[in-house]
């Protein structure tokens, strides 16, 4: 086995890559196409709301300053009934 003349056809090759290179540089300024990326409609709109929702607050502090009065002042009551209700729907979403 001869490994030296595979060596020899490889670079053959390597020039003749390295050549064709060189002419396409020369002749548009760049070594290959450029790539291109085009974006959907879809993609542009989700990007939009994505921005828009990572703009928005997470905490609504106008709710929180009202509540934070009406325990304040003793004014917010729990219906116990109610809140036993949804406890126990809860409980058994869960289940």
């Amino acid at each position: 086995m001869r490994i030296d003349a595979y060596n020899q056809v490889r670079q053959i090759y390597q020039t003749q890559k390295t050549a064709k290179a060189k002419a396409a540089y020369q002749k548009t300024g760049s070594y290959g196409s450029a790539d291109q990326l085009q974006i959907s409609q879809t993609g542009r709109d989700y990007h939009v709301a994505k921005q828009a929702v990572a703009g928005a607050k997470d905490v609504r502090e106008d709710l929180v300053a009202q509540m934070k009065e009406k325990l304040a002042n003793g004014s917010y009551n729990v219906d116990v009934d109610d809140f036993a209700t949804k406890l126990l729907e809860k409980y058994n979403a869960i289940i």
